[in-house]
């Protein structure tokens, strides 16, 4: 008997480590989830789109096919499909967006429209996670650990912490993603 393969709408931000955004994704699919990337206009500086096979939504497509009422919005259709939204790399940016509630491209469209309740009856429980990615001085900024509070005490979102090495700056410290296998693993283990 097969499980269920859990939808996984990968998010990835203007964060150098989108670098690793084909990995990650190679990592998620081996591992038996289904896999679409929603991707700001940033992070398709860091990798290049044609050699992720799997679905890549860029700004663009949010508008691509709405004419009119009642045609379909893609943030929601992606909403609806995931069973995990998970953001990574999650840029400085990117944090400051979603913890201030903007929603200006795809990517923050659908951070936005997720469902944040821990048990929301009428909704099926769904999973946010990120992944930050950042400068060390950028991850230690006070105004950093507010925003961090806010995704996952008020929006209940998971954090992936970042971790210590040298990062691409030249710089030793925190703020560094997590290396793909691991943050796979830890969707993985996850009790959807």
């Amino acid at each position: 008997m097969e499980v269920d393969r859990k939808n996984v709408l990968l998010g990835i931000t203007g964060s150098v480590a989108a670098v690793k955004a084909v990995e990650l994704v190679s990592c998620l699919t081996q591992s038996n989830f289904n896999v679409q990337v929603v991707a700001t206009k940033g992070a398709c500086n860091f990798f290049d789109k044609s050699q992720i096979e799997v679905p890549v939504y860029v700004d663009a497509d949010e508008y691509a096919s709405w004419k009119k009422r009642g045609d379909p919005v893609l943030h929601i259709q992606l909403r609806d499909w995931a069973d995990v939204f998970l953001i990574a790399p999650l840029s400085a940016n990117t944090l400051a967006k979603i913890a201030g509630g903007l929603c200006d491209n795809l990517l923050t469209c659908v951070a936005r429209a997720w469902h944040f309740a821990k048990t929301a009856p009428d909704h099926p429980r769904k999973v946010g996670i990120f992944a930050p990615a950042m400068n060390t001085s950028m991850w230690e900024s006070p105004l950093t650990s507010s925003q961090v509070d806010i995704l996952c005490n008020t929006l209940n979102w998971t954090m992936i912490d970042p971790i210590h090495k040298t990062l691409m700056c030249g710089d030793f410290g925190q703020g560094a993603m997590e290396e793909p296998h691991r943050i796979v693993e830890f969707v993985h283990n996850l009790k959807l």
